[in-house]
């Protein structure tokens, strides 16, 4: 079996293929087990063992042997990860109990009651509600009115500048509360 070479005194773990080879061959099936355990889905487990070692890569600088082995440094990853996989999870099924309590009525068009369709409402509408007045304002009128900028400036008596920096700066609060919320782009 590959062995991690020794790391000397204050230097990062090596960047070369074989090191990280070595150290996936290595202890990638610990880390899996461990993820797989907490958290009781397969899938699941190998998403966060992938973020270990995306993690690891990124901070082998601060691996130090002195500390431990490579595999309780792992495994310290890998317990962070498997936390923020549990308070993900633990923050879906919040908001889809809060989805469950609303109104199918609440939406339009054939997809409405459905339950995804729900928790993106839901979801869009606690991250709309966090924006300044003016940000909800713009977006509401380009995306509800389908107004263009220029539209917008005319209705509000806003220089144009000054609706394109809403609009920027709205959707990328938006952007943000919504990766918060564990919601990718599409």
């Amino acid at each position: 079996m590959d062995r991690i070479p020794a790391v000397p005194d204050g230097a990062a773990l090596p960047a070369d293929d074989a090191t990280w080879s070595a150290l996936h061959r290595q202890w990638g099936g610990l880390v899996h087990g461990l993820a797989n355990q907490a958290l009781g889905d397969a899938r699941e487990a190998e998403d966060v063992a992938q973020q270990v070692f995306a993690d690891a890569w990124r901070g082998r600088r601060g691996y130090v042997p002195e500390r431990g082995t490579p595999a309780a440094w792992l495994v310290g990853i890998t317990r962070r990860k498997v936390a923020d996989a549990l308070a993900t999870r633990a923050r879906r099924a919040r908001l889809v109990a809060l989805a469950g309590e609303q109104s199918p009525a609440h939406g339009a068009g054939e997809d409405a009651g459905e339950p995804e369709s729900a928790l993106d409402r839901l979801l869009v509408g606690r991250a709309l509600r966090q924006l300044s007045t003016a940000q909800r304002q713009v977006l509401h009128l380009a995306y509800y009115e389908d107004l263009t900028q220029t539209q917008i400036a005319q209705v509000t008596g806003w220089p144009l500048g000054t609706v394109k920096s809403h609009t920027r700066r709205g959707l990328d609060h938006l952007r943000r509360c919504l990766a918060a919320e564990g919601v990718g782009a599409a």
